[in-house]
């Protein structure tokens, strides 16, 4: 399709914006060393040559008490230019622009040196701010302009000054965290007044040729935020003293509200954008879960926005807006909202990535470079590890054929698409569909791989990329026909009762509670399923309010009636999800909770039979009247080629699943794939 609006050029502060895409800030951790600016220099310059209009760094403390963590990234002395001067150059040179996000984290820095508006410490960390006394408020306003003076020596476009999320200066705007009684605090003017002197004094400093962006929270999600009239008065004042444009924020850190989850629609918040944009003097970025361009148009076409920004799905495919612009829609490599890779691995203090590119902040190091000779390579086994594999080898020039016993591509990702929050998956296998027919791959679905066929064909490397099996637990009557295994649930081969048992509570047990829980909804539509998520029950469930009225932009949640009683299960004690992603775990047991499923931990299963599910906790023996029972308990690696290859004296790499079924992990899963393909030669 044709993308007039999001193709088209925008001048702002003096610059002419090629297009109307905004990659978003997104931490990497490689902001964090001087030697790693390199490194980072190639990311910024690969989404740059991708497309991108206009790149917002990471984030950047303007000094120490702004922090993130001890050490992170920051820019306060001269000394430091240096290393910012490589990733603007590096940006300049793909025909893009790029600023330098400058924030302060206030009470969300996770080191003792951190300050707010008042002594409030955040639920989400153990270290309690220092309430700023009036010359530390001027104190950090300096930092705040020195920090842009120095990026504009560095050779940045311009600064995003973050005012959203929770940080800083949001935390001096919102009544939840200001509670001050002098000339900072109190009415909406006096919280408003740190926001205004950065951005004016900012201004002043910089010039009228340098943009300045500022990241307006438009919807708090917290009890005693902001109300949306108090965001509009500010977004007209913020204009006022010399704002170029407004990017959008969604929710506090702290917020118990998911906003850039699979399980959020796309584009879910552009309606709020909207409101904005109608009193805003300035240009307004939409953002959150925006990672389709046919989504990215309709939300410029409607007028929702001037320009839309996305970070994950750059991470995903730097070259997104390229395809699109030249009708490839179908080779875009579609982020999934999973955080797996991105925002987990930095709640670890590790390098962000991609789950299904893990190319991402790695452009130095994963390389495709062309095969020095290249190979007949097998791939057996068209799951995560299989397709990344067979698609990797096949951009270096390798002549690669896939195996997959199975008459669809997907492995455990075609039943991890059919649980509400993940239907993102379904790009996924178009993807790789598709890239592996432009490659010239040969898929052979449909046909198990044998010993004696890979070895007629004469396969100078075989990839075992098989997977996985169902684990079966030991449990007497577990053939009973009450029981139901994941694959067959979640395959649509079976259908669950009223009443069912979960036996296992990995991150499958808690896939197949939510498939079981969630109401009925808009039926997916095949080639783009993401868009059918309706957004208004999204809304009612998770308490957003419709009419901005409401501080915060909370309402009373409405979580839907679930059509079935659900037990989750699991025989290890205590609490259930420990193994969840690190930034989506709590959303995950929070939809449970709401949803009315009982979840159990320290359970001895005793039989199955007629009556239900047999089971004994803390020495109490209970019967769980059940229909059905879900087996979620584990998986085994399928390696059955494995000792006859190897008898043949045929070179063969285990990769994925059946190198390790521990726990499944696509992440994983893909990135082993790649790195092979990498290693190969």
């Amino acid at each position: 399709m044709d993308y007039p609006h999001l193709l088209a050029p925008l001048t702002v502060a003096g610059y002419t914006l090629r297009n109307r895409l905004v990659m978003g800030s997104m931490h990497t951790g490689l902001e964090d060393r001087a030697r790693d600016y390199p490194r980072l220099a190639a990311y910024f310059a690969e989404r740059a040559r991708g497309g991108a209009a206009l790149l917002v760094t990471g984030g950047i403390a303007p000094n120490r008490a702004g922090w993130i963590a001890p050490f992170a990234g920051k820019l306060s002395t001269r000394r430091e230019v240096g290393r910012h001067r490589l990733v603007a150059e590096a940006v300049h040179a793909e025909g893009a622009r790029i600023c330098l996000q400058i924030l302060h984290t206030g009470r969300y820095g996770y080191h003792p040196l951190i300050v707010s508006a008042s002594a409030e410490r955040a639920p989400i960390n153990r270290f309690r701010p220092r309430a700023l006394t009036r010359a530390g408020i001027e104190s950090q306003i300096d930092a705040f302009v020195r920090c842009a003076e120095l990026a504009r020596e560095a050779g940045y476009d311009g600064v995003e000054i973050m005012g959203s999320e929770g940080y800083f200066i949001n935390q001096f705007l919102a009544p939840r965290t200001n509670r001050r009684r002098d000339e900072w605090g109190g009415s909406r003017e006096n919280r408003a007044r740190l926001a205004l002197e950065i951005v004016r004094r900012t201004r002043s400093a910089v010039g009228p040729d340098f943009i300045l962006m500022f990241r307006i929270s438009c919807l708090d999600l917290v009890e005693q935020g902001s109300r949306f009239d108090d965001t509009a008065w500010l977004a007209r004042s913020l204009a006022d003293v010399g704002v170029d444009l407004l990017n959008t924020g969604i929710g506090w850190h702290e917020a118990r509200v998911p906003t850039i989850a699979g399980m959020v629609p796309r584009a879910a918040f552009s309606w709020v954008t909207r409101r904005l944009r109608e009193v805003s003097p300035v240009p307004v970025v939409a953002t959150n879960r925006i990672n389709d361009p046919a989504v990215a148009e309709r939300v410029l076409a409607r007028g929702d926005a001037d320009l839309v920004s996305m970070a994950r799905p750059l991470l995903a495919d730097p070259y997104w807006l390229a395809k699109a612009a030249a009708g490839r829609e179908r080779e875009i490599n579609t982020c999934i909202a999973c955080n797996q890779a991105c925002l987990d691995h930095v709640f670890r203090k590790q390098r962000a990535s991609c789950l299904v590119n893990p190319r991402a902040a790695y452009e130095t190091e994963l390389v495709l470079r062309p095969a020095r000779r290249p190979r007949r390579i097998a791939v057996v086994g068209g799951g995560p590890a299989g397709l990344a594999c067979a698609a990797a080898c096949a951009e270096r020039g390798h002549r690669v054929t896939l195996f997959e016993r199975e008459a669809e591509l997907g492995g455990q990702i075609r039943y991890a698409r059919a649980v509400p929050g993940k239907e993102e998956f379904h790009e996924t296998l178009r993807y790789f569909g598709a890239r592996l027919a432009a490659l010239g791959v040969e898929v052979r679905l449909g046909v198990t791989a044998t010993t004696d066929g890979l070895t007629e064909q004469a396969f100078e490397q075989v990839v075992l990329a098989s997977g996985v099996r169902a684990r079966t637990p030991a449990i007497e009557g577990i053939d009973h026909p009450k029981v139901i295994t994941y694959p067959e649930l979640l395959g649509g081969q079976r259908v669950a009762g009223r009443r069912v048992a979960i036996i296992g509570a990995g991150g499958i047990g808690f896939d197949v509670a939510t498939f079981l829980t969630a109401p009925a909804l808009l039926p997916a539509k095949a080639d783009r399923p993401a868009d059918a998520v309706p957004l208004e029950p999204y809304l009612d469930e998770w308490g957003i309010d419709r009419t901005l009225g409401c501080a915060g932009g909370l309402s009373e949640p409405r979580p839907p009636d679930p059509p079935r009683t659900v037990w989750l299960l699991q025989r290890t004690p205590g609490r259930l999800g420990r193994t969840l992603g690190a930034t989506t775990g709590w959303i995950h047991r929070r939809v449970l909770q709401q949803r009315g499923v009982v979840m159990q931990g320290g359970v001895r299963y005793r039989r199955i039979d007629d009556a239900g599910l047999h089971i004994e906790v803390d020495g109490r023996q209970e019967t769980l009247e059940v229909d059905h029972v879900v087996v979620c308990a584990g998986q085994e690696s399928v390696t059955d080629l494995a000792a006859g290859l190897a008898e043949r004296g045929i070179r063969q790499t285990l990769i994925g699943g059946a190198r390790l079924a521990a726990e499944l992990d696509a992440e994983r899963a893909i990135r082993e794939g790649f790195e092979l393909a990498v290693a190969l030669d």
